[in-house]
């Protein structure tokens, strides 16, 4: 049996570089309520992790140590088990001055059983205790599997032990990292989202916190050890975790949608890809994106190279990610704009945010990549490194993801690709103050109802609407009346007008259409957004939605002066998409989202999914298919990968009303645009 303890206690071992110096743990266990029999074992746990880790162990019952100087020795202080008011108003005050100075807080279990008094201590820990059934086993869903505490779990972790329910759910303000499920066991009383494992970060410090280690036999387990021994490393900074709150995240299953371009490919082993042979590229065909935040995990086996690819066309071709989109490296040891951050040969990161946010080869990091029309900040292990802002026109953020294995030699390990897409998109009876305006409840419309009662001089304001990268708002309305103006403002209903969108008549109270406008002096950042409304008489439109545009919002024209123009400017499916001289109207505004260009909130699209020559091209509802992708060429051509072939105007003709079609690229003039 020892040989066998042995021999667990040595495979949580993590090696402990030549140039690191040891760091220091207390261990503080004093209880004033219920008193846990496993704490001598949690004691002799922790000093055993110490011994094979690197790090000093202090254990003690004496709070008199919980004074800033006392306590200044020690990059982490754990709660074993602690229950009751263990710490008078002095120690309290010495505890949460060390906390601020940048240390950390490791929770045991009871530790959520302790100090329901003090405020601050409540949010360290991140939830009270409430109750518990009896000791038995039930499974453990781990949420996240890619930190120092969780990489050796399984996704389902089945353990006996006391579980706890909780006062309140801590997932608003820690990162949840693994939840009971009830359904397995009886007596939890918190439903399908039961936190278990959490961290967070609170007024400068760490804190992780594990609701098992009730039982002495806890301290014996090889994997409860390898969380406990995370979470002190985390706690005292010898390890980076992302533990900013989550939410609203989907998953993208690597056995659905994904493709392979070009040689080698992807092992898929217990949720984790692994690299192997190369130029190559695994990708997400399953739709493009365009504002969202992607999150993912990654680990390098030793001098790795990969790379995440965002906003590139669909294709069988690895490297038309690398000549159309953008890559974020995760090779540290290349020049400063193709290190771990860098948007590829484009923006070095700060390298001395880097620096500190980098874990080893060997332990896993999380990346977010958070775009938002065409910015894109980069976050490591929940650290910004990188804030780039696209200005090629030839390129975009928007489009698709994909995940790239170098080449043989280059073992790079992939778990849990997540998306969650920002919805731009503001229903216009959701104001949060207005004057005259009131919502209307109506058939056909968004959600059911419109802003409505709209008279000249009434405004309705939007609370913490994001402005980034915008260059136009688009707005479905409808009117069977005067129509009018929509102004776009901020600070105030009189600030100034940032940009004007003119509503017609749209031919019935039941007729819906979509308006645009161009916006300027943009402000950075969430905004109070108003809208006012001009006009004459009264009841002038009624405004179901709005949407704030990338700024790439303008018109295509051609080598002949003119502009690609959506016919009559309809909306419907379609509708033929031709030469027209330019007027500045929303039948001629078109926005680049991805590898698409959209007018009039439909995208331009080559009829039927053509490759013929000659293939109308129309308006239609943006599908993400292949047959509204269009890549910039150098020539100025616009090239339709399905097909292989350019926009063209029919016949070279110039005149209004010349239908566009695709015709294989010959760089004549009637195939040049500029955007």
């Amino acid at each position: 049996m020892k040989t066998l303890l042995l021999a667990a206690l040595l495979a949580l071992t993590v090696p402990v570089p030549a140039e690191a110096v040891t760091y220091d743990v207390l261990v503080f266990s004093k209880t004033a309520g219920f008193r846990h029999d496993s704490i001598p074992a949690g004691v002799q746990a922790i000093k055993d992790l110490g011994a094979a880790n690197g790090f000093t162990v202090t254990a003690t019952e004496d709070a008199s140590v919980f004074t800033n100087g006392t306590l200044g020795q020690y990059e982490a202080v754990v709660f074993l088990n602690t229950t009751g008011d263990v710490l008078d108003p002095a120690q309290q005050t010495g505890f949460e001055s060390h906390l601020r100075s940048g240390r950390g807080f490791v929770g045991v279990h009871a530790a959520a059983d302790t100090e329901y008094d003090w405020p601050f201590y409540g949010d360290l820990v991140g939830a009270y205790f409430h109750s518990h059934p009896a000791i038995q086993q039930a499974p453990v869903k781990v949420e996240n599997r890619a930190t120092a505490a969780t990489s050796h779990l399984p996704a389902t972790w089945t353990r006996t032990d006391e579980w706890y329910n909780y006062r309140t759910n801590p997932r608003s303000s820690a990162r949840v990292l693994a939840t009971l499920d009830e359904s397995g066991y009886t007596g939890g009383n918190m439903g399908a989202d039961h936190p278990h494992v959490w961290c967070k970060t609170y007024q400068g410090a760490r804190s992780f916190y594990t609701g098992g280690g009730h039982t002495a036999s806890s301290y014996s387990e090889p994997a409860f050890r390898g969380l406990l021994l995370g979470g002190i490393r985390y706690a005292a900074g010898q390890t980076r975790m992302d533990c900013r709150p989550e939410s609203g995240y989907t998953r993208l299953d690597p056995a659905q949608g994904w493709s392979q371009a070009g040689p080698g490919g992807f092992t898929n082993s217990d949720g984790t890809l692994t690299s192997f042979g190369g130029l190559g590229l695994f990708w997400y065909g399953g739709k493009q994106f365009t504002s969202y935040s992607l999150k993912l995990d990654w680990r390098m086996a030793g001098d790795d190279n990969s790379g995440v690819f965002i906003g590139f066309p669909p294709s069988s071709d690895p490297w038309s990610a690398v000549d159309n989109g953008y890559e974020i490296q995760i090779d540290a040891t290349d020049s400063p704009d193709r290190t771990t951050g860098a948007v590829y040969g484009f923006k070095s990161p700060d390298i001395a945010a880097r620096d500190a946010a980098l874990n080893p080869p060997g332990e896993w990091n999380a990346f977010e990549l958070l775009v938002e029309g065409e910015r894109l900040r980069v976050y490591l292990n929940g650290v910004l490194v990188n804030d780039f802002t696209n200005t090629d026109p030839k390129r975009s953020l928007a489009g698709h993801i994909g995940l790239q294995n170098h080449g043989d030699g280059d073992e790079v390990s992939f778990r849990d690709v997540r998306v969650r897409e920002l919805d731009r998109t503001v229903q216009a009876e959701s104001f949060s103050a207005a004057s005259g305006v009131q919502p209307f409840t109506k058939a056909g419309a968004h959600n059911g109802q419109t802003l409505g009662y709209i008279d000249p001089g009434d405004w309705a304001a939007y609370d913490d609407v994001d402005f980034t990268g915008a260059g136009a708002l688009q707005a479905r309305v409808v009117s069977g009346g005067p129509g009018g103006t929509i102004e776009v403002r901020t600070g105030s209903a009189t600030g100034p007008v940032l940009g004007r969108v003119a509503v017609p008549n749209t031919g019935s109270w039941t007729t819906f259409a979509d308006v645009r406008g161009a916006l300027t002096g943009v402000p950075a950042g969430r905004q109070r957004l108003y809208l006012t409304f001009t006009g004459t008489g009264s009841g002038l439109f009624d405004v179901d939605d709005f949407t704030l545009v990338p700024a790439t919002a303008g018109p295509i024209v051609g080598a002949s002066g003119k502009c690609v123009d959506v016919s009559g400017g309809a909306s419907t499916d379609g509708t033929k998409v031709q030469l027209w001289t330019c007027n500045g109207s929303a039948a001629q505004t078109w926005s680049r989202v991805g590898q698409t260009w959209q007018a009039l909130g439909k995208c331009l699209d080559v009829a039927g999914a053509g490759t013929a020559d000659g293939t109308k091209v129309q308006l239609w509802s943006c599908n993400g298919t292949g047959a509204q992708n269009w890549t910039v060429g150098t020539d100025g051509s616009l090239v339709n990968p399905n097909s292989g072939k350019c926009l063209d105007a029919s016949g070279g003709g110039m005149s209004d009303g010349t239908q566009l079609i695709i015709w294989p690229c010959h760089g004549g003039s009637n195939q040049r645009w500029t955007t």
